[in-house]
Formats: C-alpha cells, structure tokens, sequence
C-alpha cells in the first residue's frame, strides 16, 4: 500500500500568520541587540586605539621576558645558594663579629659585653676576643673591666677574663692582673692572681683581690703593699694596714686593704 503525497496545502500559512510571525522575530532581535549610539561607538573606538599599543606592548614583553628569564632564574638560584651555604657556616662555626650581650643583676641595674668576636661553643658557652664588661651602679657609677680573652657563660650569668685584665671604676681606681672571675648577676669581681691598683688612694699591690661592687666592699690577699697618697685620712688608713693581721679587710675612705 502507498502512502499519498503530501498535500502543499497543509503547510499554507495565511498571511496574517506570515504578519504576525514576522512582528514576533523583529521585536526578539530588537530586544537582544540594541543598536550602539554615538557615546558607545566612541567609546569602542577608543578600546580599539588602545588595543592597538597594549596588545603589541604585552608581546614584546612577553618575549623580553621569556629572552632574560634564564639569567634572572640563574641570578635567584645562585643568591640562594649563597645564602644557604652562609647559613650553614654560621650554624657550623657559630661565629659572631661584634657580639653583644646585654642583662640585668640582681638589683635590676643593667649590664653589657661587648666583643671584637664570638664563638657559641655550646648553648651555654661563649668564648670572646677582646671583651668589655659594664656594669652600672648605684649612684650613677659605673664599673668597665676588659681582658684579652673571655668565656661567657650565658645562663649562669658569669664572665672569665685572662690577659691583660684591666678594671677601671668611675671614682678613678684602675686594676691590673693577669685574670678574673665576675659574677654579672651578684656583681662580683674576684681573682686568685696579683693585682696592681691605683688610684686617687695611692698604690696597691696584693697577690688576690675580691670586690662586692653592690655592697661596697674590697677584699685583698697578701702578701702585699699599700702606699697611700699624702691626703686628709692617710695616717689613719696607714696605721690601721700597719696594724691589720693577715687577710683582714682595711676599710678606710676608698675602702681599701693590704696585709704586712
């Protein structure tokens, strides 16, 4: 059996229907597309004058870029490098050029070491070159000692000077011996070694000393020698050394001592 033709009626439209369907898709495309007017088409005009610089200017940077980047990644890698190679020497020596160390005592007055270098031993020792002890004290004074060599103990708060140890005190002391013990924290100078002292008091000579700078106190071992200086108190100060037994303290009006 055939099927029949199709009949060209069935698809006649009226031409209202032709009408209407054309008024439908005239106003779609007028609501989806609306024609520029003379401030928009200015303003592509000037997009497009831009376009034409930013877009040439971004490729030849971008070529410019991808021309130095193997020097720029060669300078980065080698900057890293370095650091990282100074890092590991300085963790590997612990070394330190102008070191400085800064604390309180036990009376809350501040104290500082400097030093030409450091080396971090351990986490406790620090050996210096060259170091300088200042301590302040009551009364706006000030105490200064320097050596050759020292060893900071950092947590015990203790200084060990050898060589050249040379005490200076703002009332015009000077101290000279070969070592020295502080003790930052109790602000306490000791040795077991001579000394040679002088002052506005006159000369000392002892063979070990101790100074309890807080509490004003000067402690020196003989055998030794005292020659004071020609001053209101001097025979009082000399007749008691003269008088003194062995390891007794002199006190007089520098607070000094000897034994015959």
């Amino acid at each position: 059996m055939k099927t029949p033709p199709p009949n060209r009626a069935d698809f006649a439209r009226s031409d209202d229907d032709v009408r209407r369907q054309r008024a439908a898709l005239g106003a779609a495309r007028a609501s989806t597309r609306a024609i520029p007017g003379e401030s928009e088409l200015a303003r592509r005009r000037q997009l497009l004058r831009w376009a034409k610089w930013v877009l040439p200017g971004c490729a030849l940077l971008l070529l410019v870029s991808i021309a130095v980047w193997p020097e720029i990644d060669h300078l980065i890698n080698s900057n890293r490098i370095a650091l990282t190679q100074a890092a590991r020497l300085r963790i590997r020596s612990g070394n330190m050029s102008g070191a400085i160390y800064r604390g309180l005592d036990t009376h809350q007055r501040p104290y500082m070491i400097t030093a030409d270098s450091a080396v971090q031993v351990d986490p406790e020792r620090v050996d210096l070159v060259r170091p300088v002890a200042d301590t302040l004290l009551s009364g706006r004074g000030w105490v200064m000692v320097t050596g050759d060599t020292g060893v900071y103990m950092q947590h015990a708060q203790t200084l060990q000077l050898t060589g050249n140890v040379t005490l200076y005190r703002n009332d015009g002391i000077i101290m000279y011996g070969p070592t020295a013990d502080i003790d930052l924290k109790r602000g306490i100078v000791a040795s077991d070694t001579w000394v040679h002292a002088e002052g506005p008091f006159g000369v000392l000579d002892a063979q070990g000393w101790f100074l309890a700078q807080h509490e004003g106190l000067a402690q020196f071992r003989g055998p030794g020698r005292l020659i004071l200086n020609d001053d209101s108190g001097a025979d009082k100060s000399a007749a008691s050394a003269r008088s003194a037994p062995a390891g007794t303290t002199v006190s007089g009006p520098h607070s000094t001592g000897t034994q015959p």
